[in-house]
């Protein structure tokens, strides 16, 4: 038994040490491949990622779901640094087992431990990694229609969550209270939920012209809503058989103005904090507010919270602000109808800019691009500027453009990405702001561009 320890224990240390070696080497020749490490490493050792488990002195921390993830945990990892913590994070987004495993090799130190660590997982790998590691916390986004050839439905989604969750009986798990496709989850565990009572628009954000979305409950009733914030996620409750949203451990309301929301978080005993973060949208409101209240069930303190949420920088694409050539540029990801449309929500606020959407149909996007037409992009319609599409599926993009309303002279078709970056930085002033949509694929080899320019 002992030896089979030591020469697990030499295989992670030879994985570990070959897979930082690989990483300097495609810094060197500047290439982004964030998985390549990772594989490596795990084709050397088996039971690489067990060693998190081994390392880790407090908690992990594991955050699946359809959208904000790679926000929430990066929110999340970024306060308990802000709090002196050391953190163990998957900060590019790297959310399957090579890209975790790549992670743990380029960031862990040798022969030491730390404090926490904070993993984005895949919908689809979460019980996979849990093969190799205990972990303590699953935070649980929301569940939207997403990349329909790959994950199917909703129901096949929260199974797959499912599953994972039922190899840990341990396991503590956040749930979003509002999101009623979540409300099955973890019956056998212990869960915090979190979620608003109030939201209060204060900026221009238009309402959604889509219809609402249609949910059951899982009684085959149609679910009913007390309030509905966007998609199925709000205050429901079922009329047949009386499920209802369940009540969350801290009353919560969000105000969201144009380029930033403050969160009024009252705990039981009534004391009321203000938690203010720069992100833009509600959608951005409710990835704070997951990963407030998980900070704060690792105790961390209100003053610390605040610092992470004030110094804390988007991850590459997830509402990022850049300047380049002296040009102001806001990146947003794409990639399902219901967080298309919460971002198309924040596009007017500024109708002086100039809008690009790059779509790629690769398998990391999903191939089935159908989704563009449950996206609201009627919200488009009467937006002032020309609208730059571009990528491998540009014309789907400028015909959906076309049958929401957006007059079709006003639509230009750049395919060849970089090509449309320029176009678009060239014709803006500097003082103007361009607004950038692009899918999963799209975004990295924008990122590419971006670098090398």
């Amino acid at each position: 038994m002992e030896q089979n320890k030591n020469t697990d224990k030499i295989k992670f240390y030879t994985g570990l040490f070959t897979a930082k070696a690989i990483n300097k080497g495609l810094h060197a020749i500047k290439s982004a491949g964030t998985s390549l490490p990772g594989l490596v490493a795990l084709k050397i050792s088996d039971n690489f990622l067990s060693f998190l488990s081994k390392y880790c002195e407090k908690s992990i921390v594991t955050i699946t779901g359809t959208n904000g993830k790679t926000t929430t945990a990066g929110l999340l990892a970024h306060i308990l640094k802000s709090s002196k913590h050391t953190v163990l994070h998957n900060e590019k987004g790297a959310n399957m087992l090579s890209g975790i495993a790549s992670s743990l090799a380029v960031n862990y130190k040798p022969f030491t431990k730390f404090d926490y660590a904070v993993l984005e997982s895949d919908e689809a790998y979460l019980t996979k990694l849990y093969d190799f590691l205990n972990a303590n916390y699953l935070l649980v986004t929301n569940l939207f229609r997403d990349q329909l050839d790959r994950y199917g439905e909703l129901d096949t989604t929260a199974k797959k969550i499912q599953e994972a969750i039922s190899k840990n009986p341990k396991l503590k798990v956040f749930i979003n209270a509002d999101d009623p496709m979540l409300s099955d989850l973890a019956k056998d565990n212990e869960k915090i939920y979190y979620g608003f009572d109030e939201i209060t628009y204060k900026n221009n954000i238009q309402a959604s012209q889509a219809p609402p979305e249609a949910v059951n409950c899982s009684c085959g009733t149609p679910l009913s809503y007390q309030k509905r914030y966007y998609a199925h996620i709000g205050h429901y409750y079922c009329e047949n058989c009386k499920k209802q949203r369940p009540e969350p451990e801290n009353k919560a309301y969000a105000v969201i103005y144009d380029d930033f929301s403050d969160i009024y978080i009252k705990d039981k005993n009534g004391k009321e904090e203000c938690y203010k973060t720069n992100l833009v949208g509600l959608y951005n409101a409710y990835n704070a507010l997951a990963a407030i209240t998980a900070a704060k069930k690792l105790d961390i303190e209100y003053s610390d919270i605040q610092e992470g949420l004030n110094t804390y920088q988007s991850v590459f694409g997830r509402a990022e602000k850049l300047r380049i050539k002296n040009k102001n540029l806001l990146i947003q990801l794409i990639k399902n109808p219901t967080g298309a449309s919460e971002v198309l929500r924040t596009v007017n606020q500024n109708a002086a800019a100039k809008l690009l959407i790059i779509i790629n149909d690769n398998y990391a996007d999903g191939r089935d691009v159908s989704w563009l037409w449950d996206a609201d992009f009627e919200l488009l319609k009467n937006y002032p500027n020309n609208i730059i599409v571009s990528g491998e599926r540009a014309y789907d993009m400028a015909t959906r453009l076309k049958y929401a309303g957006f007059p079709t002279e006003k639509i230009e078709v750049k395919n060849e990405i970089k090509t449309a970056i320029n176009y678009c930085l060239d014709s803006i002033e500097e003082e103007q702001q361009l607004i950038i949509m692009p899918t999963y694929t799209a975004l990295l080899e924008m990122q590419k561009i971006l670098k090398k320019d």
